[in-house]
C-alpha cells in the first residue's frame, strides 16, 4: 500500500520538494535578512546588466572608432614620410603631426624591432588598436601600453628603420574600467545601506508586535503598543490593540459574572439552609405541616435555575457558530414574528430591500430577542429598522416606554444591573457582548417614539 501511494505523486513533485528544501537551507531565516536579499539580488543583477551593456556594447564601439582614427593618422604619416625624401621635409611633417595630430614621431634608421604584437591592458582598446593596425599597414609593429601612463608607444618596422609614434593615451582609452566598477559597487552599497536602514525600521515594528503578542499570550499586561512602520504594520498594531482591549473586556465581564454568581446564589441558598434547619428532626412529620416550606424551597430552586440559565447563556456568548452573509429584512421579520408570539406589539419593520451583512444569525437573533423582550416589559409599541452605512449596517430597536435616563445608561449595560425587579440584569449585557463579538458596538439613545432606542452597529 505504501509503494502504491508513492506512485500517486509524479517524480516532478518530489524534485520540486527537494529543491524547496534545499532553498530553505540556503536562504536566511529572519525577515530582515530575506528582505535585504530581495533588495540586493535585483540590485546586483541591474548593475551587472549595466556593466555588460556599457562595456560590452558602447565601450567596444567607441574603442573601435578611436583606434580607427589613430590608425588612419598613423597610415597618413607613413604615406607622407615615404613620399618626402628630403630630411628637412620629413622634419617639417613630423612637427606638423605633433602640433595638429598630437602624434610624437621619431625615426630610427637601420633599427630592428625585437618584440611584436601588443602588451595587454584591461579593456578592449588594446585589441581594437592591434586589429586596426593589422588591417591598415603591412609592416610589423609593437604597441607598448605600459611605457608611460599618459602615452601609448607604437613602433613600426619599416624596411630601412623603425618609426616610433607616441599617441596620447586619452585618444584611445575612455577611462579605467575600475572607475565604473567602483561607481557601480559604491552606488550599490550606498543603496543597500539605505534600504537596510528602512527595512530595519519596518522589521523593528514587526518584532515589537510579535513581542507584544507573545507577552499577551503569557498573560502579561503590557498595555497598547504604539503603531509604527508601514501602513500594513500599523493596521496590524491597531487591530492587535483592539483585540487586546476586547479580550480584556471579555475577561472582566466573565470575572464579573463569576463574582455575581456567588453573590446572587447566596440569597436562595441561605433561604434553603434556613428552611432545612427549621424542619423537625425527630418524631412524626405530616406533609401538610411542611407544605409551605417545601413550596418555598421549590421556588428558591426555580429561582436558582433561572439565574444559572442566564449565567450560562451569558458565558456561552455566540458559541462556535460560523459567520454567514444574512439578508437583514427577512431576519428582522423573523425576530418580529417571534416577539409577536411572545405578546409583544411590534408596530413596524423598516429595512431597505437587499441589505446584507456578515454575522452569526443565531447569536444575533438572541441579542435582538433580548432587546425586544426588554422593550416588551416596559413599552406598548416596538419598531425595528435597519440602515446601510459605508462601513456597515445599523440596526435600531425603538419603543415608546419610559426609557432610561442618560446618566443610567452606562450602568444598565453592566452585568447584574436591572432597571426593575424580576430580572438578572444580563439581557442588555448579553446583547452588547454578542454585538462586540461581531466587531460592532451597541448604544442606548433617545427614541423618536418617546422611549428608548437601542442602536446596533455591525461592520460589513
Amino acid at each position: 500500500m505504501q509503494r502504491s501511494g508513492l506512485k500517486l505523486f509524479p517524480s516532478s513533485f518530489w524534485k520540486s520538494r527537494r529543491v524547496e528544501k534545499s532553498m530553505r537551507r540556503v536562504l536566511p531565516r529572519s525577515l530582515l535578512a530575506r528582505s535585504l536579499l530581495i533588495v540586493f539580488i535585483p540590485l546586483l543583477i541591474t548593475q551587472g546588466i549595466a556593466l555588460e551593456v556599457f562595456y560590452g556594447n558602447f565601450l567596444q564601439v567607441a574603442s573601435r572608432r578611436l583606434s580607427d582614427s589613430v590608425t588612419s593618422e598613423i597610415v597618413l604619416s607613413l604615406n607622407a614620410l615615404e613620399h618626402l625624401k628630403k630630411p628637412a621635409d620629413r622634419q617639417w611633417f613630423v612637427e606638423q603631426a605633433q602640433q595638429h595630430l598630437q602624434l610624437v614621431e621619431s625615426w630610427h634608421s637601420n633599427a630592428r624591432l625585437r618584440r611584436f604584437g601588443s602588451t595587454h591592458v584591461l579593456g578592449p582598446m588594446d585589441e581594437d588598436l592591434a586589429r586596426a593596425l593589422r588591417a591598415s599597414i603591412s609592416y610589423p609593429f609593437f604597441v607598448n601600453w605600459r611605457a608611460d601612463p599618459h602615452t601609448v608607444k607604437i613602433s613600426i618596422q619599416l624596411p630601412d628603420g623603425v618609426l616610433d609614434v607616441e599617441a596620447p593615451r586619452k585618444r584611445l582609452d575612455m577611462g579605467q574600467i575600475w572607475l565604473f566598477v567602483a561607481w557601480a559597487v559604491g552606488s550599490s552599497l550606498l543603496l543597500f545601506v539605505i534600504a537596510s536602514l528602512f527595512m530595519r525600521n519596518q522589521v523593528r515594528a514587526i518584532r515589537r508586535l510579535a513581542h507584544a503578542a507573545e507577552q499577551f499570550g503569557l498573560g502579561r499586561d503590557i498595555g497598547p503598543i504604539r503603531p509604527a512602520g508601514a501602513q500594513e504594520v500599523r493596521k496590524a498594531a491597531v487591530a492587535f490593540n483592539r483585540m487586546q482591549d476586547r479580550i480584556y473586556r471579555f475577561v472582566s465581564q466573565r470575572t464579573g459574572v463569576l463574582a455575581g454568581v456567588s453573590h446572587d446564589l447566596r440569597t436562595p441558598l441561605t433561604r434553603l439552609r434556613l428552611s432545612l434547619d427549621m424542619m423537625p428532626r425527630t418524631g412524626m412529620v405530616r406533609a401538610e405541616d411542611i407544605q409551605p416550606d417545601v413550596e418555598d424551597m421549590i421556588g428558591d430552586v426555580a429561582e436558582m435555575e433561572h439565574m444559572i440559565a442566564s449565567y450560562l447563556a451569558f458565558a456561552r456568548g455566540e458559541g462556535a457558530e460560523n459567520v454567514a452573509e444574512t439578508e437583514i429584512e427577512p431576519f428582522l421579520e423573523d425576530v418580529a414574528a417571534a416577539a409577536r408570539r411572545a405578546g409583544a406589539h411590534v408596530f413596524s419593520v423598516r429595512v431597505a430591500q437587499g441589505l446584507r451583512v456578515h454575522m452569526r444569525p443565531d447569536a444575533m437573533r438572541r441579542a435582538l430577542t433580548n432587546l425586544v423582550d426588554n422593550a416588551r416589559r416596559y413599552a406598548k409599541h416596538i419598531n425595528l429598522s435597519a440602515q446601510s452605512r459605508s462601513d456597515g449596517v445599523v440596526v435600531m430597536v425603538d419603543d415608546d416606554g419610559p426609557g432610561i435616563p442618560p446618566e443610567r445608561r452606562d450602568g444598565v449595560l453592566r452585568a447584574f444591573e436591572s432597571g426593575r425587579g424580576g430580572g438578572t440584569g444580563l439581557g442588555l449585557t448579553i446583547s452588547r457582548d454578542i454585538v462586540r463579538a461581531h466587531g460592532g458596538e451597541m448604544e442606548l439613545l433617545d427614541s423618536p417614539m418617546g422611549g428608548l432606542r437601542v442602536r446596533l452597529f455591525l461592520p460589513r
